[in-house]
């Protein structure tokens, strides 16, 4: 794996560019607006990125990463992905995607609406729950004694083992939750979302001070979740 193609480059997604080609990696890049808009921070991270059309991008990465709203999840390309393993950062916020019955009432996730979307795709839940500054920040090498984890979530073992090296490659430990339908477990709202690598209380966004998170807090946090329903 050499390529990785992102659909959205927003926050997550040029954060996860930029310690992808930190990392040796080869990145080609795309959002809604076109590759003319990524020009300054393509030039920002050299040699080793370039802008493309979503299209172009998820056909040129080795493995791809969809960081964009849940609500422009319709729009991402299907065929282009198919065969290959999908990293979904997707988060639901009703009030940005509109409401969305079967999240409401809790009967799937977001994971599962992507998976759905991209049927002959390999989608493992990542990123969603760790602010991207502090994604930047934490990263650390393997072996390192202040080295964090992120939680995976999906339905294909081999695919959330490539995440799991991707993932490696970048400064990162990969917990495995579960099958995509266990991804609940750290979404919006959940003791395991984004406050989970804040150090202290979060009285405001976007916070400050990262923690490092290891493996026994994260399961701490992940055995915490509650439905919303049960909030």
């Amino acid at each position: 794996m050499t390529t990785i193609g992102l659909i959205g480059s927003g926050n997550i997604g040029s954060t996860v560019a930029r310690l992808a080609v930190d990392a040796g990696y080869d990145v080609v890049l795309s959002n809604s607006r076109g590759p003319e808009s990524l020009a300054d921070l393509v030039a920002d991270l050299g040699d080793h990125a370039r802008a493309a059309t979503a299209e172009e991008a998820a056909a040129a990465g080795d493995l791809v990463v969809v960081t964009v709203p849940l609500k422009s999840v319709p729009d991402v390309p299907v065929e282009p992905l198919r065969g290959k393993v999908v990293i979904d950062t997707c988060n639901y916020y009703p009030q940005r995607d509109g409401h969305v019955a079967e999240l409401d009432d809790e009967s799937t996730t977001t994971s599962e609406i992507v998976q759905a979307h991209l049927a002959g795709s390999k989608v493992v839940k990542a990123f969603n729950n760790i602010y991207f500054e502090f994604l930047r920040r934490l990263a650390r090498p393997q072996g390192d004694p202040e080295r964090s984890v992120l939680a995976i979530a999906g339905d294909d073992e081999d695919a959330k083992q490539a995440v799991a090296e991707f993932l490696d490659e970048i400064g990162y430990d990969a917990y495995n939750v579960g099958p995509l339908a266990e991804g609940w477990r750290f979404q919006r709202d959940t003791a395991a979302y984004a406050g989970l690598y804040v150090d202290g209380e979060v009285t405001s966004w976007p916070p400050q001070h990262a923690r490092r998170v290891d493996v026994d807090l994260l399961r701490e946090k992940l055995d915490q979740a509650k439905r919303y329903r049960d909030m």
